[in-house]
């Protein structure tokens, strides 16, 4: 199994490749722990910057930039952290995914990352991140991590372990959804065998799948029926 992340942190040592680093050892302790082996690879786009500017404006990739695209665009699963600038993901982060053809990542599972100095920016990831992966038609993951400047401090918030919990629930989902969408021999799929609860693709998938067996309910209350009651 291809596990790509991708860092869009800009300083070395930087906190968004810190926290791509744990996010991909959570992900692999998880897979490994139900006997799957993961292949991680790790993309700094500080090292590609160069690459990615000529690219976006002579369309020819730099041998470097093209061997991230194709890990990227062939990965099984894919770990993206980026860091908050004015609001919102890096220029250098959307730049990278600029190059990416629309459908390219077309039902890939990705988990999404940010790092920022403090929580208020933590939607960043739902009013930024989840809206670009949704138009590249990958299948995002709905638990996302945010690190703040204080999550790696001494003055941290330890409520339900703090960030490293964060890290571990985030990393075990991402390995259980890669679990149930990628097939023994091989490959992507929905519908890939048992997962590791014995359930279907996904987790939930057989509870909605028991749903189109139920008889449809005659007796509904019609709606005007019951704003009659509230008058």
């Amino acid at each position: 199994m291809r596990l790509v992340a991708v860092s869009a942190g800009l300083s070395k040592p930087s906190s968004t490749r810190l926290l791509a680093d744990r996010l991909a050892e959570a992900t692999s302790r998880e897979l490994a722990a139900d006997d799957r082996k993961a292949e991680v690879e790790i993309i700094e786009l500080r090292d590609l910057a160069v690459e990615i500017a000529n690219h976006l404006v002579t369309g020819f990739p730099a041998p470097a930039l093209s061997a991230a695209l194709e890990a990227v665009t062939g990965a099984d699963g894919l770990i993206v952290v980026s860091p908050v600038f004015a609001g919102s993901y890096s220029g250098l982060f959307k730049s990278f995914f600029d190059l990416i053809e629309p459908d390219a990542l077309t039902g890939t599972p990705v988990l999404l990352a940010a790092t920022g100095g403090t929580a208020r920016h933590s939607l960043v990831v739902e009013h930024a991140m989840r809206p670009l992966f949704s138009y590249l038609h990958a299948l995002t993951l709905p638990t996302a991590v945010f690190a703040a400047t204080d999550d790696w401090g001494a003055g941290a918030d330890v409520y339900g372990g703090g960030l490293p919990a964060r890290i571990d629930r985030a990393g075990g989902e991402f390995a259980r959804l890669l679990w149930g969408l990628t097939p023994a021999t091989g490959g992507t799929g929905l519908y890939a065998g048992d997962g590791p609860d014995g359930m279907g693709a996904v987790d939930g998938m057989s509870e909605v799948n028991e749903m189109d067996d139920v008889d449809d309910v005659d007796d509904v209350v019609p709606f005007e029926h019951l704003l009659a009651n509230l008058k």
